[in-house]
């Protein structure tokens, strides 16, 4: 029968925490771990030991050994904390960084234009109180046309205008969504009145040339409450237009018009003019669309969970990218998307330059 005094535990316990006191970094601390705590180690063998002795020395030297144990852990763990601390230490001592260095000349990326425009859209909004939603690309039939009260005949579900994919087994078909109006309806499902939000996103028609794509980028805006009216909309849209055109005032024109989720509906313009060619914001006798927008329909709120008999609000719809074209000058949509590095550079942003109201958005 194999003895363990209290002694024996008393010179062992020494030398292991001598031991665990003498590693100099982790790789020897865990070499003493093994050599203690391992399925052979010092400890680990006398605690294979005890099933030979009898119920009452088991009992009391099981005891010691597991108090041994547990205090050997302890130490280890604390060992290498320290060593992890000092570690850290000496590296921290040989990566500092001389911060009274010149700033390197060479630019740090490049900003795309949409991006600059989709951030500038942002600012804007935020400082009128709008928060940002987002919502999924591949949407239901319900999100994207049913519950924006589109009928079963609408043009926009033909699939010479909409990607859809393949069928389920029951025979519906997800869309890649053609809008982000679908986002004013998971809003309203989840969020509580009053409502102010934009949404930003990617948004698929199957339609390609000089001003469409098939992937373009559009930004919805909505509010719901209990006494927004038309006023709030058209507002809402000229401090847009000032703010995003950087201009003092802006000439703008409702016209009447039809969309299936607003009631009354409206096309927006803006003043501008084409002297030599050269579209100008703000100034001329002539008038360039830019968003559509009305009050949301009682059709569409009762569609997001809201009683239209309570709430009402309004809704705006813009491309991210036409926008972009009308405020930088830039002729054609197609390029925004093929990826040429001397086009990026020409009507690209310092990554550096983030949009701000207070700085100017395109400072």
């Amino acid at each position: 029968m194999q003895d363990t005094p209290t002694s024996d535990l008393v010179s062992l316990k020494s030398d292991i925490s001598a031991a665990i006191a003498a590693a100099k970094d982790e790789r020897a601390l865990e070499a003493v771990r093994v050599a203690v705590l391992g399925k052979k180690g010092s400890v680990s063998e006398r605690l294979k030991g005890l099933g030979a002795m009898s119920p009452e020395e088991r009992r009391a030297a099981g005891a010691e050994l597991n108090a041994l144990r547990d205090e050997v852990a302890a130490a280890l763990e604390a060992r290498r904390t320290a060593l992890a601390g000092a570690a850290l230490e000496e590296r921290l001592k040989t990566e500092t960084v001389d911060v009274t260095l010149p700033p390197r000349p060479e630019q740090v990326g490049t900003v795309h234009p949409v991006t600059q425009v989709w951030q500038e859209v942002i600012a804007i909004f935020a400082d009128m109180g709008f928060s940002v939603a987002e919502g999924p690309h591949i949407e239901t039939d319900w999100y994207n046309f049913g519950a924006l009260n589109m009928p079963d005949e609408h043009p926009a579900r033909q699939e010479m205008d909409t990607f859809y994919l393949k069928a389920k087994p029951d025979g519906s078909r997800m869309v890649l969504r053609t809008h982000t109006s679908p986002v004013q309806i998971r809003t309203m499902e989840t969020t509580p009145p009053p409502i102010r939000v934009i949404a930003p996103g990617r948004t698929f028609r199957s339609d390609s040339d000089q001003t469409h794509t098939p992937m373009f980028h559009q930004v919805e805006g909505l509010v719901i409450d209990e006494t927004t009216h038309l006023g709030h909309l058209k507002g809402t849209l000229e401090a847009f237009c000032k703010a995003f055109f950087e201009l003092d005032e802006v000439k703008m024109r409702f016209r009447p018009s039809h969309f299936p989720f607003t009631e009354p509906s409206m096309e927006v313009d803006i003043g501008c003019s084409w002297e030599g060619g050269e579209l100008k914001i703000g100034a001329g006798d002539d008038w360039l669309e830019i968003l559509g927008s009305g009050m949301v329909h009682p059709n569409v709120i009762r569609a997001g969970g809201l009683d239209p008999d309570k709430y009402q609000g309004f809704a705006f719809g813009m491309g991210i990218d036409r926008i972009a074209m009308l405020k930088y000058g830039m002729p054609d949509i197609r390029p925004f998307f093929e990826a040429d590095l001397r086009w990026l550079r020409h009507y690209g942003f310092s990554a550096l330059a983030v949009p701000t109201l207070a700085e100017g958005l395109s400072a």
